[in-house]
């Protein structure tokens, strides 16, 4: 590993870039940010961090392909991706793919401190039975599409099957903020 008290964070969310990035450096780290792959590839022409935090949705890509540049620059760096839409398929690939955790959020500095340190599984860690709602997927799968056409509810509606209505009547019970 480089410098392990240099971190890079991959996210195009430029607020919550740098707020991360002020956290992270009142702890002693040197921290970059990239908004996505092509920023990345030129901070790693002039630095090589010890620690990366890559966001997994980007503008544009996807933040999957920014843990395989991270991974293939230094197998022993220490990366952790960040998700509002965690699954089990993209957890997978990102550990495949160099990723030593994968964090959903609302996740902050300490989380992603201590997810660095352990990079190691664990055997002991409690096993669960609490499904997810149906009401709970709902919202993300909504949300998720809400996304994907820029808040266009007339086309999310559209690729959801639902009626215009029902969706707005949905969004007002619970609104996406």
């Amino acid at each position: 590993m480089a410098d392990d008290r240099i971190l890079v964070i991959v996210d195009d969310d430029a607020k919550f870039a740098a707020t991360l990035r002020r956290s992270f450096e009142r702890r002693g780290y040197e921290a970059h940010a990239a908004a996505g792959p092509e920023e990345l590839d030129a901070l790693l022409t002039t630095v090589s961090p010890g620690y990366a935090v890559v966001d997994l949705k980007l503008a544009g890509s996807s933040g999957l392909a920014c843990v395989q540049r991270l991974h293939a620059h230094d197998p022993d760096m220490l990366i952790v991706v960040l998700t509002g839409f965690a699954s089990i398929a993209t957890a997978v690939e990102a550990i495949k793919l160099g990723a030593c955790h994968y964090l959903a959020k609302p996740s902050n500095t300490d989380d992603i401190e201590a997810a660095f340190a352990r990079v190691e599984g664990d055997t002991e860690i409690p096993l669960t039975e609490r499904p997810t709602s149906i009401k709970t997927l709902e919202w993300e799968r909504i949300h998720e599409t809400l996304i994907e056409t820029d808040f266009n509810i007339s086309e999310t509606a559209r690729r959801l099957g639902m009626h215009r209505r029902t969706l707005a009547r949905k969004l007002e019970k619970r609104p996406v903020k």
